[in-house]
């Protein structure tokens, strides 16, 4: 399916791109190429093809995710100017209206 330069400009103004002469003939026979190779693949018979998400297997390689006990936050409240019960005080920067 070939594409015209005008239909490449258009798409290109529709992209918000700005395209000398050059680029459009050549981004025209590109874009013409990338049509004919879709529609080959549109000939194909996909209705017993499971859709798929991923071209290979893939599975998380991840550790369980486990709540652990955490020292680094005894230690930064330790250094904080005004800690408050286990929280950073903080100046306050909204008010109610």
């Amino acid at each position: 399916m070939a594409m015209t330069p005008e239909e490449t400009a258009q798409l290109a103004h529709l992209a918000r791109l700005a395209l000398t002469p050059e680029e459009i003939e050549t981004f025209s026979q590109q874009l013409g190429s990338i049509l004919d190779y879709m529609a080959q693949i549109q000939q194909f018979d996909l209705r017993d093809v499971p859709p798929t998400m991923h071209a290979v297997d893939t599975s998380n390689v991840l550790r369980p995710d486990e709540p652990i006990p955490s020292t680094l936050a005894d230690a930064l409240l330790q250094a904080a100017p005004a800690p408050e019960d286990r929280f950073f005080q903080v100046p306050q920067i909204l008010r109610e209206s």
